[in-house]
């Protein structure tokens, strides 16, 4: 990535993400949603909210703006599009979520809050798409990881479009009380989508070639990361495109959702098989922090795979519908998304600031912008409280909950210290610092 354009304002993407995250974590660890309110009740939807959109969604957008370039060897379409998305997407779901607070009750609000807020996250995420997806479109025939992102992008349109007739539908308008049957059955499609489309598969993408990257690793199996690809479209074809057709003849989901889980299952083992392969065959013998972290959220998805078929199996999976989705959102996504964050920022700041000077003067490694031993004990701290937080889920023990969730906070809080300090250069020995020609880096946006 020496040269490459840096997109400059990803590094706020980033930010503003993980203040989504911590002010979550901070409302669950205060007894705010699930599993003390019902898991489709107003408070809830706040937490989903914040979590899928605020933190997930955010944070994937702005490292997509600045990987997918290198993915496909193309500039980004429309770099001055990425900051009016992101003021979209913040303004968006500050007015989405203020419509749930009033439509929990916490004050009295218009009922426009929730369409309004739903129109708004729609035209941050068409600027989104349609700046990737033109990026995506003028490098035809897309290399393998691109394809994982493209299917992602399709899948965030029918997810927005499904949260905006939700938002019509719970504001009470004329235009959402033709739907009366919605919330109920459209759910599962739009968490497919969403979760399992966008967020998921996405991740899947940009995970073969930042794993690669950082490890040194050659390109994984074609026929591995084939049928992980087909696997994964065809589970969120079937999901989305056959949940559709099921709800307009109301036919019910069961068969839908069966075949959209055998699918997805076997996207998942080559795509695990395939990432190992990586491991494997790494040329970086000493796995840094970051990938090593990146095993355990894959042993979370595992898990989440693992228990989700036992549930089917054993006719319990509605009754834990919310710890597998908290263990997807925090074990899996927010695992990994912090794991390669961990490793993302320091390597941004490191070309932002020393890729001007190399060659005309010392400057220090990638992994000299951070402490891995102090860092370390953060994300034990965060994939230990993630698990046992599924674990109070599963066993219906909200107090327990709120402690482990409080641990995990406590975790996001140090992590979010660290990408600070590799931001200030705070852990450069001052020999190579800042060696002549080079500058502090601001702390929010990057110098491209």
């Amino acid at each position: 990535m020496i040269g490459t354009n840096l997109c400059k304002w990803t590094v706020s993407y980033f930010a503003l993400a993980v203040v989504w995250l911590l002010l979550a974590e901070i409302l669950m660890a205060t007894g705010f949603g699930f599993p003390h309110d019902d898991i489709g009740g107003p408070d809830t939807l706040v937490i989903v909210h914040m979590v899928c959109v605020g933190w997930l969604s955010t944070v994937v957008c702005g490292a997509l703006f600045q990987f997918v370039p290198v993915l496909v060897a193309r500039p980004l379409y429309a770099e001055c599009w990425t900051l009016p998305a992101l003021a979209l997407l913040t303004i968006g779901l500050t007015v989405l979520l203020t419509g749930f607070l009033a439509l929990g009750g916490h004050f009295n609000g218009p009922r426009w809050l929730l369409p309004v807020g739903g129109g708004l996250l729609i035209a941050g995420f068409a600027l989104v798409v349609a700046n990737l997806g033109m990026t995506l479109w003028s490098a035809r025939p897309l290399p393998a990881p691109a394809r994982f992102v493209a299917v992602g992008l399709a899948c965030i349109c029918v997810t927005a479009a499904f949260g905006g007739m939700f938002a019509l539908v719970l504001s009470g308008t004329h235009l959402g009380a033709q739907w009366p049957d919605l919330l109920v059955s459209g759910v599962p499609i739009h968490a497919i989508a969403g979760l399992g489309g966008w967020l998921t598969f996405t991740a899947m993408g940009v995970s073969y070639r930042l794993l690669a990257m950082f490890m040194l690793a050659p390109d994984g199996d074609p026929k591995l990361g084939r049928l992980a690809w087909r696997g994964g479209a065809a589970a969120l074809a079937v999901g989305v495109v056959g949940g559709v057709l099921a709800l307009r003849r109301a036919t019910g989901l069961n068969l839908v959702l069966l075949l959209a889980g055998a699918a997805a299952l076997l996207s998942l083992v080559a795509y695990g098989r395939d990432v190992l392969g990586l491991y494997r065959t790494r040329k970086r013998r000493a796995l840094e922090l970051n990938t090593r972290m990146s095993l355990l959220s894959l042993g979370s998805i595992a898990a989440v795979a693992i228990l989700g078929a036992a549930f089917v199996t054993t006719g319990s999976l509605q009754s834990h519908a919310g710890a597998l989705a908290f263990l997807v959102a925090f074990g899996w996504l927010t695992g990994l998304v912090l794991a390669n964050l961990y490793k993302i920022v320091p390597f941004l700041t490191w070309l932002e600031t020393y890729g001007p000077v190399m060659g005309r003067a010392p400057t220090p490694r990638v992994q000299d912008l951070v402490a891995e031993h102090r860092a370390s004990k953060w994300f034990v701290l965060f994939f230990a409280g993630t698990w046992a937080a599924t674990l109070m889920l599963l066993f219906d023990a909200a107090l327990g909950f709120r402690i482990a969730i409080a641990a995990v906070a406590l975790a996001t809080f140090g992590l979010v210290e660290e990408l600070v300090r590799a931001r200030r250069l705070a852990d450069v020995a001052e020999p190579l610092r800042l060696p002549a020609g080079a500058a502090v880096p601001r702390l929010l946006v990057l110098r491209n």
